[in-house]
């Protein structure tokens, strides 16, 4: 057991409970080392986390009674918690990959839908030329076009970041130094 000062180039993340159990969910049926972290412990951990400075380390202070410090489970807290968050950097990396996925399809949908679009405005056009209602019709068709193209846009010029970025995090919590503090 040691103290709660971070070392100089880390930030640190410090918890208070009364038994080491109340960090992992009760109902998970896998081995300790496995389980996963209780929701309401994650937030925490991740809403701090979230608040310090990304080129810093995480440190991870567990204060417990010293009685649950000689428990069989306190050995296992810091690999617990690499394990759990590794995971979810794993989980939060297939994520993109699905967006990455679904963004291409939607891709080569919206370039298909904007190409019968032109194609089918400037064939209006040219079969009408003076009309004002095919000149509404090749306008639409245009606009329509590039609106099918709006969610692969989206995809690919914002929405990747902030996987990324929960996936980096979840990459420094799993690297994290977790350290058990008696009181």
């Amino acid at each position: 057991m040691t103290e709660t000062v971070p070392t100089p180039n880390s930030g640190l993340i410090a918890l208070k409970v009364d038994k080491i159990s109340q960090l992992f969910d009760t109902l998970d049926p896998f081995p300790f080392h496995e389980r996963d972290l209780d929701r309401d412990a994650e937030d925490f951990i991740v809403g701090w986390a979230r608040e310090l400075p990304a080129n810093k380390a995480i440190e991870i202070a567990v204060h417990i009674p010293a009685s649950e410090g000689e428990s069989a489970h306190a050995k296992e807290v810091g690999p617990a918690f690499a394990t759990y968050f590794r995971y979810r950097a794993d989980a939060t990396g297939r994520d993109l990959k699905e967006m990455f996925r679904i963004g291409r399809f939607s891709l080569l949908m919206g370039l298909v839908v904007l190409a019968v679009c032109l194609t089918a405005g400037r064939a209006i056009s040219t079969a009408f030329p003076r009309s004002e209602i095919a000149r509404f019709f090749d306008e639409g068709l245009v606009i329509l076009g590039w609106v099918a193209n709006w969610r692969p846009i989206e995809i690919f010029l914002y929405e990747w970041w902030p996987l990324v970025r929960r996936r980096n995090l979840f990459r420094r919590l799993a690297a994290a130094r977790v350290k058990l503090v008696a009181r």
